[in-house]
């Protein structure tokens, strides 16, 4: 039996990182194809949501009861004292400048909740104001913005710090707990108008300007490394065996 010559086999140690390699450039080129799909999906939900006229909060919560996703609706709700109301500050970036968004609680009723956090806006960190705060208060404020679902925190998101009221993921049940609040819906409501007008620093914030939708383009590069390993695997077999 001829024996294979030691140039005509295939590297083994090459072979197996090139395979693995190779598994991980194409589960990314997946993955990216996956959240094309999840951002299509979500790009078609704002904009048959968020263009819509608002409905009333509490209508809306109880769609959620059942189940339905209430991310991107756009309600109206009247807030009793929203405009002088305690606040908690989520760090948040906007247009590259760094500052807090100033959430609230705001009573409702729907779905068998009893408030909901108000998102009022943006403040940048080169304004060192805030609007005044007056438990007491109760002059209505009418909001109307949209609900967003909160994303969750992630390994590089640092922890939330209650004690010295900076926040830096949208944690509802403690936030609430924060605020007063009790039995609070699972959504934020980030306000489109204004709650207070005589402080025009905080501005409200409910989208970004525009929402990309690159998956398509990671997808292809992922695959696009995936094909280039092929090729230089390939080129170094067929280098190994006419040597």
């Amino acid at each position: 039996m001829t024996e294979t010559p030691p140039s005509r086999r295939l590297p083994i140690g090459l072979t197996l990182a090139t395979l693995i390699s190779l598994g991980i450039l194409i589960g990314l080129g997946v993955w990216q194809m996956q959240r094309l799909t999840w951002k299509a999906e979500l790009l078609a939900q704002i904009e048959s949501r968020a263009d819509a006229a608002p409905r009333p909060a509490g209508e809306i919560l109880t769609l959620g009861a059942s189940g339905e996703d209430l991310g991107f609706y756009r309600v109206s709700l009247t807030c009793p004292g929203l405009a002088t109301a305690p606040f908690v500050q989520l760090y948040a970036i906007k247009d590259g400048q760094a500052g807090q968004r100033l959430i609230s609680a705001c009573p409702v009723s729907g779905g068998g909740y009893q408030a909901i956090l108000v998102d009022r806006g943006f403040v940048p960190d080169t304004v060192a104001e805030r609007p005044p705060v007056d438990p007491q208060a109760t002059a209505p404020v009418e909001v109307i913005g949209l609900l967003r679902n909160p994303d969750p925190a992630n390994f590089v998101t640092p922890d939330n710090r209650p004690d010295t009221n900076l926040w830096y993921s949208r944690d509802v049940a403690a936030m609430a707990a924060t605020l007063g609040a009790s039995a609070p819906a699972p959504v934020f409501l980030l306000a489109e108008t204004p709650t207070n007008p005589e402080f025009p620093a905080l501005e409200p914030t409910p989208l970004p300007g525009e929402i990309a939708n690159r998956h398509l383009e990671y997808a292809l590069t992922w695959f696009g490394l995936a094909g280039a390993l092929i090729a230089v695997y390939a080129a170094v077999i067929r280098r190994r065996w006419k040597s």
